[in-house]
């Protein structure tokens, strides 16, 4: 798919799979084009070139259905801020085919929401709370979920993620998540992919990417060619030295490579996480360019 929004490129040829039951963490800076591709996913925003299927569905031929099976909590809430949280809940129950009473109970008690309260007069974090109560009560297939625990408290995010969430990934439930909160994709996720500039630096399973041993030698002034060879650790260097990545077949030789490139002066191993993957591939794009 491709979207444009005049000469602005928002997202660029993006290809990706994601199989059923699987749990993806879509991952990408401010502006990457993460909130535009579920927009697409969902029908509410057309594609300018390419198309989307969904549950076996193309997104511009059904986008009615689409909705009925999808639930979706985007960045930006848009629930009627006039009516109480018991009169959104009775709205969005006539709305859908399906709709778990039990599961909405358990969640309103879960967080606490008030029945009574008006949306206008809601937090932030209860609006959000609200947000994800209405996605997952109506028994979709699919989650598609922007951003969905910003403005929660750490309390309610654990509540969220181990009491819902998880509950939800282990039913076998497709879930698509993006988040700036790397931890909570490292936690959930089984597949992740990059976004960056509209495009898909990287997509593939989270475990075997961590395992990756990929050599990145940077420097102050210049980058050398990337290497790549199989692992998942990195070579931590003094901040004016370089950097090197290997993985955990690595050995102590390639300490003594390392050292001996002009202008090292400290070498550590630590391991490869998430925010290491995920900051050396963004900064490796954005060096490349």
């Amino acid at each position: 798919m491709t979207k444009r929004f005049g000469p602005t490129l928002a997202v660029n040829n993006l290809s990706l799979s994601i199989p059923r039951g699987s749990t993806f963490g879509l991952l990408g800076p401010n502006g990457a084009g993460k909130s535009t591709t579920i927009k697409m996913l969902m029908g509410t925003l057309s594609s300018t070139a390419g198309q989307a299927r969904v549950l076996g569905i193309d997104v511009a031929d059904d986008p009615t259905e689409i909705k009925q099976r999808v639930g979706y909590v985007p960045e930006m809430h848009y629930i009627y801020r006039w009516m109480r949280v018991r009169e959104v809940l009775g709205f969005c129950k006539s709305c859908f085919r399906s709709w778990n009473d039990q599961t909405c109970r358990e969640i309103l008690d879960l967080f606490g929401l008030d029945l009574e309260k008006k949306v206008k007069h809601l937090s932030k974090g209860m609006q959000t709370k609200l947000a994800l109560l209405l996605a997952v009560s109506h028994d979709s297939e699919l989650l598609l979920l922007d951003e969905p625990l910003s403005g929660l408290d750490p309390i309610a995010r654990e509540e969220f993620l181990d009491g819902v969430l998880r509950t939800i990934c282990e039913r076998g439930q497709t879930v698509l998540i993006s988040t700036h909160m790397l931890d909570d994709v490292r936690r959930l996720a089984d597949t992740v992919g990059i976004l960056y500039e509209g495009q898909l630096l990287l997509h593939g399973n989270l475990d075997a990417l961590l395992t990756l041993d990929q050599t990145h030698l940077r420097h102050a002034e210049r980058r050398l060619p990337a290497q790549r060879n199989a692992g998942g650790r990195r070579l931590g260097a003094h901040p004016r030295a370089r950097v090197a990545n290997h993985g955990p077949r690595f050995l102590p030789e390639k300490v003594q490579q390392v050292q001996a490139i002009e202008g090292v002066e400290h070498v550590r191993v630590v391991d490869l996480g998430l925010e290491e993957l995920f900051k050396d591939f963004v900064k490796g794009q954005r060096v490349a360019q």
